[in-house]
């Protein structure tokens, strides 16, 4: 039981980062009319709650797993937030480089700081660990943070003085600017709600019967998502709707997260031996340098390749993207082998 119970965070996370490779591969080299069409919409759909935010769940699942220093905590969140901006200007390169000899006249400001998913699980990492010395395990407060969290962007000013910097400052946490997909408001709340979930799953006498009402936990989660899937899919398919979403949706997100991880728990343990779970879950343990190797190639590309591609090629750019990404990973993870070699 120990070993399947492992299986499920690394699969959750291995379908979430191929889930946002689709999705930017539509964002960036579809065409407009796949883009707008119910098959594209559909696309931004999966990209959407099943990727970002399961990731995020999961991150904050394993941060209560975590003994809780908060030196180091703060560094490891300190480090998320240099590799983003370190991401951001490779996966620009050839964007940067266009604007740098004056063949492409954009700004580059917003893509040099622009907030990605590596920002937001950095300053994550922060906020939990700060907010954990005070409140240690009580759900209670934690769950009131959550609420707070997915709604405070609603209601917090925005900045209309003349200090450009400030607006890239205020990005990283709220507001509409469109280089700021990932703020902190209500972003966090995708961590805060996979660190109740840690606690919850600790405390060894709740765990019993979570597994043995799991089957009805996944189907009253589904019966809720059929009920109100036509505003979670029209949310999740309008990016500047999704990026920077209210309560309402965050509440919609976190029921269908429960279905999701619910749902392929029973996958986690039957199939934890099938080649797909295997690679799913070997992706799952490499994510940091999946997302990073497939942003530079498709963010590299996406420059030369911008919003021409068909319906009939994407798939073949998919599998491109899956198969080199996972070769640069592999050779990556046996660096240290590939060292020696040369040598």
């Amino acid at each position: 039981m120990t070993n399947k119970r492992l299986v499920l965070p690394d699969l959750l996370k291995g379908v979430a980062v191929l889930l946002m490779i689709q999705v930017h591969l539509t964002e960036l080299f579809a065409i407009e009319a796949f883009f707008t069409s119910l098959p594209g919409r559909f696309s931004l759909f999966l990209g959407g709650v099943p990727a970002a935010p399961l990731f995020m769940a999961v991150m904050g699942f394993f941060i209560s797993k975590t003994p809780g220093n908060l030196k180091t905590d703060i560094f490891r969140g300190f480090k998320l937030i240099l590799w983003g901006l370190m991401l951001n200007i490779g996966l620009n390169f050839h964007l940067l480089s266009k604007i740098f000899y004056r063949t492409l006249i954009i700004d580059p400001l917003p893509y040099l700081f622009g907030v990605d998913i590596l920002f937001l699980a950095g300053l994550s990492i922060i906020i939990i660990s700060l907010f954990r010395k005070l409140f240690r395990e009580n759900i209670f407060v934690w769950t009131i943070l959550t609420l707070l969290a997915a709604s405070a962007g609603t209601f917090l000013p925005g900045y209309s003085g003349h200090e450009a910097w400030i607006t890239y400052v205020q990005a990283y946490f709220y507001g509409s600017a469109w280089w700021s997909y990932f703020p902190v408001f209500p972003w966090v709340t995708y961590s805060l709600l996979g660190f109740i979930a840690g606690i919850i799953m600790s405390r060894q006498n709740q765990l019993p019967g979570l597994v043995k009402y799991r089957l009805i936990i996944t189907a009253i989660s589904f019966f809720l998502i059929v009920l109100t899937f036509r505003f979670g899919f029209s949310v999740s398919a309008d990016l500047p709707q999704y990026y920077h979403h209210g309560i309402t949706f965050a509440l919609w997100a976190a029921v269908f997260l429960i279905f999701m991880v619910t749902a392929l728990s029973f996958t986690a343990e039957k199939y934890s031996e099938s080649l797909v779970v295997r690679y799913l879950c070997w992706t799952g343990r490499n994510l940091t340098s999946f997302y990073v190797f497939q942003w530079l190639i498709i963010g590299n590309l996406g420059t030369a390749l911008y919003k021409t591609q068909t319906t009939f090629s994407l798939p073949f750019w998919f599998a491109g993207v899956v198969i080199v990404t996972t070769l640069l990973v592999l050779g990556w993870s046996q660096r240290a082998i590939l060292r020696e070699i040369v040598k």
